[in-house]
């Protein structure tokens, strides 16, 4: 697995006004630390490393190691607030991570064999992703950068759920443990195909009525 890490500053300057002229004056991106037995610490970030880190996909399923005057937080990323039209991070938020306790976090799901699939390459159907991430409770060092959605069997008509994913050793759904079984995938009939087969049956219903009509 790919190592995170970022310097950080503790932040003594709060509140919004602070927290503006941080961002303009400094290029630093406002974050807090909290969870864990330790109270909630206030901190910045060098902006242009961590839009780099945020580049990964990975980084928002991994632990990150914060560097905070000289002392080391392993953390999650819990939430951004972003910029509404240009996108840059505004504010971050980081829960701690415990070794021995279990976590939970968002983690990305990878479809595999889409083109080669059943349901697409012989029956001519298309994919419809329901799920693009999935909550998973694990260990830290259980933690997966994605799962893994293998699609080479899956037959026009099919959907694919929750329970039918091969999770690694460890690693729990939440929705699952929570009994729903959500779908992740499916695969159904193309649009054109659709709309082919719409017209043939009109018009055979078309030359059918005229059979008719001719033998009155």
């Amino acid at each position: 697995m790919t190592e995170f890490a970022l310097n950080a500053e503790v932040r003594s300057d709060l509140g919004k006004g602070a927290s503006r002229r941080l961002r303009r004056n400094a290029s630093l991106v406002p974050a807090v630390i909290y969870g864990g037995e330790k109270a909630p610490q206030s901190i910045s970030l060098l902006a242009k490393d961590f839009a780099k880190l945020l580049e990964n996909e990975a980084a928002f399923s991994h632990v990150l190691t914060l560097n905070v005057a000289g002392s080391n937080e392993s953390v999650l990323i819990k939430a951004l607030q972003r910029h509404p039209a240009k996108g840059f991070v505004l504010h971050a938020d980081f829960q701690r991570v415990i070794a021995g306790q279990k976590l939970t976090a968002h983690v990305p799901l990878h479809f595999l064999n889409e083109t080669t699939a059943v349901g697409v390459k012989r029956d001519g159907g298309e994919i419809s992703h329901t799920l693009v991430e999935v909550e998973v409770s694990c260990l830290p060092k259980d933690l997966p950068e994605f799962i893994e959605v293998d699609l080479a069997k899956v037959e026009l008509g099919q959907v694919v759920h929750l329970s039918d994913l091969t999770l690694p050793n460890g690693v729990e759904l939440a929705a699952l443990a929570h009994g729903n079984d959500l779908a992740v995938a499916n695969i159904h009939a193309s649009r054109v195909i659709a709309e082919e087969t719409e017209a043939e049956s009109e018009k055979a219903e078309g030359e059918e009525a005229e059979g008719e009509g001719a033998a009155e």
